[in-house]
């Protein structure tokens, strides 16, 4: 008997799962009240915890947002600024970080961590390449991201050392082979010259990973820093490298 009651003060000392809590609490099922955590509209001690599993004592304070309702975590697109040197496919933990939020989004949405699960990029990116990169979890955006992905323009702004002439731009501007793949005719025009640097403004469609460079290599350009600022209609600006945004409901590709 002393046994069972020792069992049964560890259990006490343990706590309960915050889920059955809530549901308790709320007068709702074990799944709805899952939700509402998932939804971050649950406190426990005045800070929000979002994993129903976590285990709560009953001298800790618990507090359900009144005005929540106990529905699916919403699927989210999100838009990056690569830093270079990362790999677009490198772990979610070193791509999106919570604190890096852009100040200048404006969707309005609580940074959830379900929101940062089950995310795929459809818009790969040299590691050395900055820029914008996108980020879904909504199965409408992926299936438009791939079924357009041979029509869908970049905009990508490169610098080079070398001579950029009319022969050489003329070449950059017709239709490449990349890998033993026929790619359509890229529009690259001379945005600034100075220092020994060209910096060439690149709108080119169905963009393969390494094309630029190889476009470049074959009229002997070195690159020494590029950046993409656009895909589709959606442009990077407002994004400092490394913050990300939340795209907004109007917001297309």
């Amino acid at each position: 008997m002393n046994a069972d009651r020792g069992r049964h003060d560890a259990g006490d000392d343990e706590g309960i799962r915050l889920a059955k809590r809530v549901a308790a609490q709320a007068n709702c099922s074990r799944r709805e009240a899952e939700l509402l955590i998932e939804n971050g509209a649950v406190r426990v001690d005045g800070a929000v915890v979002e994993v129903p599993q976590m285990r709560v004592r009953p001298a800790q304070q618990v507090d359900v947002d009144p005005a929540a309702r106990p529905e699916p975590v919403q699927a989210v697109t999100i838009l990056l600024n690569k830093p270079p040197k990362i790999a677009f496919d490198a772990p979610i933990a070193r791509l999106l970080i919570p604190a890096q939020r852009s100040e200048a989004d404006t969707s309005r949405r609580p940074t959830l961590q379900r929101h940062f699960i089950d995310q795929r990029c459809l818009t790969p990116l040299e590691t050395g390449a900055s820029g914008l990169i996108a980020f879904t979890q909504d199965p409408r955006i992926a299936r438009k991201l791939i079924e357009d992905a041979a029509l869908m323009e970049y905009e990508v702004m490169v610098d080079v050392t070398g001579e950029v002439g009319p022969q050489a731009l003329h070449r950059l501007n017709q239709s490449p082979v990349i890998d033993g793949r026929a790619m359509l005719p890229a529009k690259v025009s001379i945005g600034r010259q100075n220092d020994g640097v060209t910096g060439l403004r690149f709108a080119i469609k169905g963009v393969w990973p390494g094309q630029i460079a190889q476009m470049c290599d074959e009229v002997d350009l070195r690159i020494v820093g590029m950046k993409r600022i656009r895909v589709g209609r959606m442009p990077l600006a407002g994004l400092a490298p490394g913050e990300w945004r939340y795209l907004l409901p109007h917001e297309k590709f």
